[in-house]
């Protein structure tokens, strides 16, 4: 099947053992055999070689990594073709004392944790019987790696971000347990894989360095790489001061914190100008005279000030939440003075303080800004109000929510386990009773950090360059998909707010309208009215409650009006919002910038693969120039969408938002009112049925008594009177006397409703209990 080819026999293994992996298809091994077999007869083999111990074979092509003291490559288990990772000492690591050279070996054995590289064999290559240790392969290559992706140029995701430091501390907490300083950590030293539900477990590896220290013990020796040293270290072992200091275990708190920041924005917190191994005496200077709180600290031009920063930059894609969370305690490992640095016993409390809390996703509808709220699950409510108010300055009592459109009590002595689970695109609602004028989100203009090509042809810059325009491309899709949902998240908000007030006006309404209804009985009445006159005191007073209880009718008239207009408008309002939501969901903006994405990043691939040559051939060249002009129309494209489809949509969409904000504040201050009045009107026209009724009874027990006593005089009762009263006004009164008593109850149980809907301004939260009253 496969022609003659002269080679070693030892090519014939390791093509076995590549048709062993699952990863490559048929074809694809079919063309690596070709490639091999082409390498060989042109001579490119010779440099290649295969070496192996015992159980276990590599290329030396296969380099995973390399340090100044060892190799890693990718080899397989010659039995079963497992891959692992084998780490072959060099020459320059046997100059070291044979215990120190040993120190990696029982280190490794003594640890075992799923956040920490195994170890699986210590095996001899060659007849100098040199060491080799067999490790534990981890495919995703390392958090550098990570980092390096122009996706990540800006940090990591806030949840990947959270695995990192969540596997680091766990590693670190390990290696504490067994009294282990570990003296390199850093991105390299972070290996990553994929479990098997896709989530990354990051591990730590590179034990070199490694040696056992228990809390209160010193060294003097000098590890790790520069930019990640801690000051004292880096005076020593990159300055070549000499000085008599010993270091602890707290070398690694500062590796750690470097690492971190690292992690969360994409670069290195202390950067002098030309950077860190351009200049290591300003180096030395940020890291030494760093105020107390600062995280970060750079150098913007050459021999100028240096700037201290106490935050996380804006660029950063974790959520101003876990940033308050995180900037304390990189502020205190990030600490020269020894006096002042946490110990790890505090970081490891500090750290796990935020890997047990929760995330609450609350959008303040007033502020047009999304907020990640952690909390413990064991907190109560009270507390989460009381975060949200820090997040927000937004005070519990004028908080009001609501989740999927409808509203939420939440009583302040429940624990927070009771909130509704919530994701980014499905958050809380916070509304606030006050009116403020939304701020919007807030970013960075990506076209200020895009880099320029350079006019020649450099692979190296260009595919520098390259890489810096992906990066922001990357960062303007992020910041277009972020701006796209914070639309949507206005409109969906606002028009839930809406229809919970026109629940609210139908319920007022219904109230106004029985309380109408029952105050016409005593409205229509007359058989009283026709008789008036100073003589009968109790007429002149019935007839003044009669027009009290019509001015009150006029009123609940209006008020009922005023509602129904409030609903007009309201509808209107809500069929608005709706459409305007359709048409954000419309936008194709962001598949534009994707769109362009995706052919940039053709295009960068080619620069990657071609800064790896010495130099183009002419027709290469060509297409490579033209490739540099593709890629730059593609970025002007990419924001010139972002700048006209995203950003000024989005700022229309804020003003837009905040007009409707003030109406609905109006509109609930007006509902508020009216709320009001009818509550005003019911109680008046309560306590003027009383009254009435009283009056009544003692009217029907004046004619009574008039009736008796012209029935004992024989003589006509109302002889005095200029006019006589109706035969049947007795019987009359007493009917009346009866409709009012069922008139004032009924009045009363309405009064009752409305007293309750205007205690307070309709808030969200209050709105469905209210109906639950109502229904009951």
């Amino acid at each position: 099947m496969f022609p003659a080819w002269p080679c070693p026999i030892y090519w014939c293994r390791g093509l076995r053992t590549e048709l062993c992996d699952p990863q490559k298809s048929p074809l694809s091994v079919h063309q690596d055999f070709f490639s091999l077999l082409l390498k060989e007869r042109t001579g490119i083999l010779q440099t290649l070689e295969m070496q192996s111990t015992a159980n276990y074979l590599w290329h030396t092509d296969d380099l995973l990594g390399q340090g100044a003291t060892a190799s890693v490559y990718r080899a397989r288990n010659k039995k079963s073709g497992e891959l692992v990772a084998v780490k072959v000492f060099n020459n320059a690591s046997y100059l070291r004392p044979r215990e120190v050279r040993m120190r990696e070996f029982e280190v490794l054995r003594k640890l075992k944790h799923q956040n920490i590289v195994k170890l699986f064999a210590v095996e001899e290559m060659g007849g100098d019987k040199e060491k080799v240790l067999v490790m534990e392969y981890c495919s995703s290559g390392s958090l550098l790696s990570v980092l390096e992706n122009p996706e990540n140029t800006f940090g990591l995701a806030e949840a990947e971000f959270l695995v990192v430091l969540s596997c680091v501390v766990a590693g670190m907490n390990h290696l504490r347990e067994n009294g282990i300083v570990h003296r390199d950590i850093k991105p390299g030293n972070i290996m990553r894989l994929l479990g098997e539900d896709g989530q990354s477990i990051y591990k730590l590896t590179d034990f070199g360095a490694a040696r056992e220290l228990e809390d209160d013990e010193k060294f003097v020796s000098v590890y790790g790489t520069e930019e990640y040293l801690h000051p004292d270290v880096y005076e020593r072992a990159v300055l070549r001061k000499p000085q008599q200091k010993a270091f602890g275990v707290t070398v690694d708190l500062w590796s750690i914190g470097v690492t971190l920041y690292h992690a969360a924005t994409g670069s290195l917190p202390f950067v002098p100008f030309g950077g860190p191994r351009r200049n290591k005496e300003i180096m030395f200077k940020i890291t030494t005279e760093k105020p107390t709180g600062a995280i970060a600290g750079t150098q913007k031009r050459e021999n100028g000030p240096l700037e201290w920063s106490y935050k996380l930059p804006i660029t950063c894609r974790l959520s101003l939440g876990l940033q308050a969370q995180l900037v304390p305690i990189l502020a205190n490992i990030l600490e020269v003075d020894q006096e002042k640095c946490w110990g790890f016993d505090q970081f490891f409390a500090e750290t796990s303080d935020i890997l047990q809390r929760i995330v609450v996703h609350v959008f303040s509808l007033s502020q047009a800004v999304l907020h990640h709220v952690y909390i413990h699950a064991h907190n109560t409510i009270a507390i989460f109000l009381e975060t949200v108010y820090k997040q927000t300055s937004v005070e519990p009592s004028h908080q009001g929510y609501l989740f999927e459109g409808h509203p939420c009590l939440l009583e302040p002595g429940l624990p927070a386990q009771h909130l509704a689970h919530t994701t980014e695109h499905s958050p809380l609602i916070l509304f606030n009773e006050n009116n403020e004028n939304p701020i919007g989100l807030a970013f960075r203009d990506p076209s200020l950090d895009v880099p320029k090509f350079v006019p020649k042809v450099d692979l190296q810059a260009d595919y520098n360059t390259a890489k810096g325009v992906l990066s922001v491309g990357h960062q303007v899709l992020r910041i277009s998909r972020t701006l796209l949902d914070g639309q949507e998240m206005m409109l969906r908000g606002l028009h839930w707010v809406v229809e919970e007030l026109k629940t609210t006006c139908g319920r007022t309404l219904e109230t106004t309208q029985s309380a109408l209804l029952f105050l016409s009985p005593s409205l229509g009445t007359e058989g009283f009215t026709s008789m008036t006159g100073e003589e009968i005191p109790e007429l002149k007073e019935a007839a003044d409650l009669k027009s009290k209880l019509q001015t009150i009718n006029e009123i609940l008239s209006r008020c009922s009006q005023n509602i129904v207009e409030t609903q007009t408008s309201l509808t209107s309002l809500s069929s608005e919002l709706v459409k305007n939501w359709d048409q954000v969901h419309e936008d194709r903006s962001t598949h534009r910038i994707q769109c362009c994405l995706d052919k940039m990043n053709v295009i960068y691939k080619q620069f990657k693969k071609a800064r790896m040559r010495p130099g183009l051939g002419y027709n290469e060249e060509q297409i490579h120039k033209l490739d540099k002009v593709n890629f730059g129309h593609l970025a002007k494209r990419l924001l010139l969408v972002f700048q006209e489809d995203c950003v000024q949509k989005y700022q229309a969409a804020l003003l837009i938002h905040s007009k409707r904000m003030r109406t609905v504040h109006e509109t609930r201050k007006h509902l508020y009112l009216v709320s009001s009045s009818v509550a005003t009107c019911q109680k008046e026209a309560q306590e003027a049925q009383g009254q009435l009724s009283k009056v009544l009874d003692r009217l029907s027990r004046r004619l009574w008594q008039g009736r008796m006593k012209a029935a004992q005089s024989s003589s006509p009762p109302f002889a005095a009177y200029s006019r006589p009263a109706p035969k049947d006004l007795v019987l009359h009164i007493q009917e009346l006397r009866e409709e009012m008593k069922l008139l004032a109850f009924d009045l009363q149980y309405n009064n009752q409703i409305i007293e309750r809907l205007s205690t307070d301004p309709p808030t969200p939260g209050s709105l469905r209990a209210e109906s639950d009253v109502v229904e009951s």
